[in-house]
């Protein structure tokens, strides 16, 4: 999926969000195989959770970045906007 920006947009969060997305990338590839081996169900439960986990802390850490870096809702009125969008994804 290719991004809507058409100029690079690099944050001072994004190689960290890189590092924890790649360590939750083979997390699904290992809970699938923990469910087709028959494994128990509160450990499968543990693994998503870190999986969802990993992927939160990515996401907000991105969002906080991007409010703090690129927003100013206080002189810019569309910033406003474009933070009340973003919000909803915290």
């Amino acid at each position: 999926m290719a991004c809507a920006m058409t100029r690079a947009h690099t944050h001072a969060s994004h190689p960290s969000a890189v590092v924890r997305l790649r360590r939750a990338e083979g997390h699904p590839r290992h809970v699938i195989t923990m469910i087709q081996d028959g494994c128990d169900c509160v450990d499968i439960a543990q693994q998503l959770s870190a999986v969802e986990k990993a992927v939160t802390n990515a996401n907000r850490e991105l969002i906080d970045d991007h409010i703090d870096c690129c927003l100013n809702a206080e002189e810019n009125p569309e910033d406003m906007a474009q933070l009340r969008t973003i919000t909803r994804y915290l």
